[in-house]
């Protein structure tokens, strides 16, 4: 845990943050980006040869592992959170159940694996959510000499419309403050800044070189999908499950601007990404 962070105890801060996504797996997955094949083109590009292991750390429902599937020889996704995890293991066993796949429970900063046994570790949208220092300790361990790290994350909201934008921002700000307002100090969610995740790999001194690499990736969407993308956002589920039943109007409103934006045709929508990664 960072030095001069004000936050409950860490294992405390540990279980709210699995609890924040208990509930909702399915509305994630049916709702979020897809991980871009970019991801694979720029590992593989540092790390000069096909992985052999990739480790996908906080892989959720999987939307970041599956990318994987026909680019390494072994597949882990890593989840503590049992929701999550399920849905990845229905896809799995969707997908015929490749051999060289497999979901797992665990957490990043004691992962059940052996000493240099991974090529590539990732985390999508999870590594704001881990303990960094002891979370990197655990990953420099685990990766081969020359292997990469990545945590790698899209920008909120994705790009549309500046009105909707602001609309969906505030609708989030409204979510995060109601959760923290409902939740026991105890149960609090603590989430770690993004905007440091290449000076925590930098200050480390666990990795060999680090850098940041934004790029970007257009997707088609609905409607119903960008008003679910604001719905499936961690604060909002929390406060919801707390009670802020308040907050029900909000999102009927905000499904309702959006709805009018679309004008009832589907439209291209930009995700930007930001990838922090690190050579062992």
């Amino acid at each position: 845990m960072n030095e001069g962070v004000n936050v409950p105890m860490i294992e405390n801060v540990r279980t709210s943050n699995v609890q924040r996504f208990a509930g909702f797996g399915a509305l994630y997955d049916q709702n979020r980006p897809t991980a871009p094949q970019e991801v694979v083109k720029l590992l593989t590009t540092y790390l000069q040869r096909k992985p052999q292991t990739v480790v996908d750390v906080g892989c959720g429902t999987g939307l970041s592992t599956f990318l994987w599937l026909n680019e390494a020889e072994q597949i882990i996704g890593v989840e503590p959170s049992d929701d999550m995890r399920a849905v990845a293991v229905s896809k799995w066993e969707a997908s015929n159940k490749p051999d060289n796949m497999q979901f797992v429970k665990g957490l990043s900063h004691e992962l059940d694996l052996p000493s240099a046994s991974a090529d590539v570790i990732t985390c999508s949208q999870s590594f704001h959510w881990m303990d960094p220092q002891s979370t990197l300790r655990e990953f420099a361990r685990v990766l081969r000499p020359g292997g990469v790290f990545a945590a790698y994350d899209c920008d909120w909201p994705p790009v549309f419309d500046w009105k909707i934008e602001e609309e969906y921002k505030r609708l989030l700000t409204l979510g995060d403050a109601r959760a923290l307002e409902l939740a026991p100090t105890e149960q609090q969610a603590h989430k770690w800044n993004k905007e440091e995740h290449l000076q925590q790999i930098r200050s480390s001194g666990l990795f060999r070189y680090a850098r940041e690499i934004v790029f970007h990736n257009w997707e088609t969407c609905s409607a119903e999908r960008y008003a679910n993308l604001a719905f499936s956002q961690g604060g909002l589920q929390t406060a919801l499950k707390l009670g802020a039943d308040e907050l029900r109007e909000e999102l009927t409103a905000f499904r309702e601007q959006v709805n009018e934006a679309f004008g009832g045709e589907e439209r291209e929508i930009l995700f930007g990404y930001r990838l922090r990664m690190g050579v062992v």
